[in-house]
């Protein structure tokens, strides 16, 4: 129904509104499912679980781009969410006839705990984006947003060590493994979403792609990561849970290294190649990450933990993106003035045709030029410091604990 209504918006407040609603009741759709699962399954099928589970969640990212941008280049973007009406129909018809009923349980919501966390994570999200924009602590807004985290975050500690009826149980943060999983999968957010942030508006404005190519040229993307999950099901049998975790973040720090490499003239195939790279490499890292985060967690603390767990990866993406977004538009606009000033003063010739030295006084064709290599350059520094983050995290995957692991220490 919010999808139906975003389409129906004339406005951009009644988009945003839309967007906050569906956002609201969409948010918990994706823990509930991997609870659901982990609870029918039994734990020694919980790899074929999140395998199949996944590959539904990557149809989205898979076929979203390429029929997003088809709708909206010969239909209208509206259609991009009348769209999900159907879908939704349909899921809502599976749900009731496959999914089995669940206990009913009388639990009184915690709506203090709740509240000062949502406090935190929105005070943490608006810090990240705004803080570019205002220059950061130097301005009393970012300041204010630090107090507050501080504040929402030492009141929810309390509340939940001192109230009976909490909004997390302390028993999730006394699972090393789990907490583990939570630092690792938030790390491995940082890097997940931003690369798919970077590239349409790299392919549309710099390579001048149509929205419906764009949409192909990512695809890839997405079906490299359906493949690895259904691989991950036969390898969890043969290999280290953890070594599996590694080469996929080596497949995707490999990925990103050689995006750190790509021109404004880099052809099809090598942005074809990188993404199914990267695809490969993403499947190999959020299956098996799921599957040990989740393995030594008590049943009857899975909903809460599927929530916590997909809060860190979501947050870490979100933060990830205002990072990566705010760098570009930084390292775009110092390297527009680097190269303005390096363009004019070696240059009688344009010194004498713009003796003020002012970029934007340079004839059109320069100016275009000059912004096309800085923008070059500030999207090779992003993939660059994204391959890095990419490393350092490896050494994060050895504090989960190996399934013969956790089976010694039982």
């Amino acid at each position: 129904l919010a999808s139906m209504l975003c389409g129906q918006a004339s406005t951009l407040s009644e988009m945003i509104g839309w967007r906050i609603v569906q956002g609201v009741f969409g948010a918990a759709v994706v823990p509930l499912c991997q609870a659901t699962l982990l609870d029918t399954f039994p734990k020694e099928k919980h790899a074929t679980a999140m395998s199949l589970w996944g590959i539904g969640v990557m149809v989205g990212p898979v076929l979203g781009p390429t029929l997003g941008g088809w709708l909206t280049e010969y239909y209208n973007w509206r259609w991009v969410f009348y769209i999900n009406a159907p879908i939704g129909i349909l899921s809502i018809i599976g749900i009731y006839l496959y999914l089995p009923e669940t206990e009913h349980r009388k639990v009184r919501f915690d709506a203090l705990g709740f509240s000062l966390l949502a406090l935190a994570v929105a005070a943490l999200q608006l810090l990240v984006d705004r803080g570019e924009h205002v220059d950061w602590f130097d301005a009393i807004e970012i300041r204010l947003y630090l107090v507050a985290i501080c504040a929402a975050i030492c009141l929810f500690a309390v509340h939940v060590r001192t109230s009976s009826q909490r909004f997390l149980s302390p028993e999730l943060l006394r699972d090393v493994n789990f907490v583990s999983g939570l630092i690792f999968i938030f790390v491995v957010g940082l890097v997940m979403l931003a690369t798919m942030t970077l590239l349409p508006p790299f392919l549309q404005q710099w390579k001048g792609y149509p929205v419906a190519t764009t949409g192909l040229i990512l695809m890839p993307r997405g079906l490299g990561t359906i493949v690895s999950m259904m691989a991950v099901t036969y390898l969890v049998r043969v290999f280290d849970t953890r070594l599996l975790i590694v080469a996929g973040m080596c497949l995707t720090a490999l990925a990103l290294h050689q995006m750190s490499g790509f021109t404004l003239d880099v052809e099809q195939r090598a942005l074809v190649s990188t993404g199914l790279i990267q695809g490969l490499g993403m499947g190999l890292i959020t299956v098996p990450t799921s599957i040990l985060a989740f393995a030594t967690l008590a049943p009857h603390l899975r909903n809460e933990g599927a929530a916590l767990y997909s809060l860190l990866r979501n947050l870490g993406s979100s933060i990830g993106v205002s990072i990566v977004m705010a760098s570009l538009t930084r390292n775009l606009w110092i390297n527009q003035q680097q190269l303005g000033e390096r363009l004019q003063l070696p240059s009688g010739l344009l010194h004498e045709l713009n003796p003020d030295n002012d970029l934007m006084a340079i004839p059109g064709a320069i100016v275009q030029e000059v912004s096309r290599q800085a923008a070059e350059i500030a999207y090779v520094n992003n993939f660059h410091l994204l391959t890095l983050v990419t490393l350092a995290a490896i050494p994060l995957v050895f504090l989960l604990s190996s399934p013969a692991e956790q089976r010694r220490a039982a």
